[in-house]
Parts: structure tokens; sequence; C-alpha cells
């Protein structure tokens, strides 16, 4: 079975206290290349007829992570309610509705400014996790520190679950929750997380060469988005980059959609790894 071979990391340029990035993903192509594998040789269709989905209803739990008691930094239950919402709009062509399984506060001044990989990571989420393989579980924090990085966040991908159940989910700064620091403040960066936890690949993987994301009609990518350039174009003959992809790194004004694509493939994913019964 293969572990967690992929660490998906999400960094602000806006914060202060970090290097200027958005995102650090990072997939060997080896590891690409087995995850692909073992998806192949276990894979369970979602559905032979496109457009005509089963819906689907997951859970999300939310597990806030306070520095101390003050309530200073407190998630709102407004912020939350709009996060539900942005998300929902986002995979609404994939038929996911997601609905809000409950929301815990924990005060620890270690795990609010959370380093990846970490026995912190670690210990929290095996107290704080909840439900089973189909359950999206949300760990908002300060920061999240990968080396001299300050991140957005990262997700597990499916089929991580098997060899791994207690660390899957996503790991989430509060900054980049609806209402958030600018540009990336209306909520998407969950979605794209969320997109990773189904299943998803940056549409930028491997660049101009390769299999990509192994999805036909994201065109390939030579390098991530920033900002929302028009005509941007980085690959000869697959058509103009997909900068309103919600995989893409754009600004959250940008991104407003999955490839029909991806939602084939994301259905597939978490129907062969999560068990999702559509």
């Amino acid at each position: 079975m293969i572990k967690l071979l992929t660490l998906l990391l999400c960094a602000t340029s806006v914060l202060a206290d970090a290097a200027k990035s958005l995102c650090g993903t990072y997939i060997s192509e080896e590891a690409k290349v087995a995850a692909e594998a073992q998806f192949r040789a276990n894979k369970v269709e979602s559905s032979l007829v496109p457009g005509a989905y089963t819906p689907a209803s997951l859970n999300i739990y939310f597990h806030i992570i306070h520095p101390d008691h003050s309530g200073s930094t407190d998630v709102s239950q407004a912020t939350l309610k709009e996060q539900m919402r942005i998300i929902n709009i986002g995979f609404s062509d994939p038929k996911i509705h997601w609905k809000l399984g409950g929301v815990t506060h924990t005060v620890n001044p270690n795990w609010y400014r959370m380093r990846v990989w970490s026995s912190d990571e670690v210990n929290m989420k095996a107290k704080l996790r909840q439900g089973g393989a189909a359950d999206l579980n949300v760990y908002v924090v300060g920061r999240v520190i990968d080396g001299d990085m300050s991140r957005a966040g990262y997700s597990t991908f499916p089929w991580d679950y098997p060899g791994n159940p207690q660390f899957d989910g996503v790991l989430l700064a509060a900054w980049s929750l609806p209402g958030g620091e600018l540009p990336y403040n209306l909520g998407h960066s969950l979605t794209h997380e969320a997109g990773h936890w189904v299943g998803l690949l940056h549409p930028f993987q491997g660049g101009c060469y390769g299999d990509g994301d192994f999805v036909a009609d994201t065109p390939a990518e030579g390098q991530e988005t920033y900002g929302c350039p028009t005509n941007k174009d980085t690959c000869r003959g697959g058509g103009p980059d997909p900068i309103h992809n919600y995989m893409d790194y754009s600004d959250d004004t940008c991104k407003n959609h999955f490839t029909k694509g991806q939602i084939k493939r994301l259905r597939d994913q978490i129907a062969t790894f999560r068990g999702i019964p559509w």
C-alpha cells in the first residue's frame, strides 16, 4: 500500500514572516505513477453517465485551534457558514454536497503555529479527527509552517487513507478563510485543498510534458498561475492555461470551476479509496 508519498502545501504571498509563494506542492513522477497504478488496479467507476451523476452528501468537521483563551483569534460561525456556502458552490457540478458535521475548539499554542509533519500534527489529528474515510476533517490553525515557509495548508490524497487513516484531512491557515487576507480571502483555498482530498492534482503537474494531472481537458501548464493573467499560455498546442480552474494558484476572484474530466476523476477516486456509494 502506498503510504503518504505526497504533501500538498499552500503558502500566502501576503504574510510578512514568510517567503513569497502561494503553494509548494510536490509529488515525484515516480510516486505519481505508483499512485496512479494503485488507482487503476482498484478502480471503482462512479457513473457511466457523465452529466447525470448521483449526488453525494459528505461531512466536514472543522477543528479550530486557538493560541490562548482570549477569543481574539476565534473563527466565527458566520465565517464557517460562508465557507460552507463557498465550497458547496465549488462542488455543485461534481454533485457533492458538503454538510457541517461539527465544530470543535481547542486551545493549544503549539498546535496554533503548526509545523507540518511534526509530532504535534500527528498528535493533534490523532486526538481530534472524527468520522471515517468519507469525512473531511479540516484543522484550522494560525500558521502552517514548513521550513521557512508559511503555508495556507495542505491535504492528504484519497490513496493515502488506507495506509494512515488518522493522518487524513486538510490543515488550513485561518487567514485563507472567507474574509481573510487578500487576494485569497474568498474561501477557495479550502475548495482547492478539498480538490486534492478527493484525488485531483494541479493542472501544472509535470509541466508541459508527460501525463500531467491525468485529466485530458485541463490544458498543460508550464508553471502555476498567480493573479489572474489573461491569455496565459505556457505550453504550445493545448490551449490557454486553465487559470480559472480551482486547482491552479490564481487569485480567489479568478477561480470558478472544475472541468468535466476532473469531475469524473474525483468521483472515481473517492468511490475507489473513500467508499462513496454513488
